[in-house]
């Protein structure tokens, strides 16, 4: 009998890395996403992006706009696959109207941080976020900079 394939234990599709550069990241919420048929193979190939994408709220409706889900070459040529498709998140009714009164607060916005398998659901981490100055981002970058020059030094003094 054959042994079934070892699944990847990081369930990670798509990181926006950028966000947490851009934006301080405050309340972080797990929303569902839907998909078609077509999109959830292509995001088990490995084919999203969400790194420009970000959330609105429509009828108080959550919607993810401008992420990315390019078609495998398989795909049935009798769908119309639109890459960019706005695609609606799925969220509880408390959790809308917390996310849409931190949008109507000036400086803050809704983002995607992550897309990610949970069993065999797909699964977009989204968080409140607060833009950043031009500083801030300076700042940011001097203490990750700073940080890995001690990991360096630990190491060094480690070995000898």
């Amino acid at each position: 009998m054959a042994k079934k394939a070892q699944k990847n234990s990081d369930n990670t599709i798509a990181l926006n890395k950028k966000a947490k550069f851009d934006y301080e990241l405050h309340e972080r919420f797990e929303a569902g996403v839907a998909l078609t048929g077509w999109e959830v193979k292509s995001l088990r190939a490995g084919k999203g992006n969400i790194t420009d994408c970000y959330v609105i709220f429509k009828n108080n409706e959550a919607w993810l706009l401008a992420s990315q889900i390019q078609p495998l070459l398989s795909a049935s040529t009798h769908f119309v696959t639109d890459p960019f498709r706005t695609r609606k998140l799925l969220l509880n009714r408390r959790e809308i109207n917390r996310l849409q009164e931190a949008v109507e607060q000036k400086g803050y916005t809704v983002v995607p941080i992550a897309l990610y398998w949970k069993a065999h659901i797909v699964k977009c981490e989204i968080a409140i976020a607060k833009g950043k100055q031009l500083h801030d981002k300076r700042e940011t970058e001097k203490e990750r900079d700073w940080a890995r020059e001690k990991q360096r030094l630990f190491q060094k003094d480690q070995r000898g």
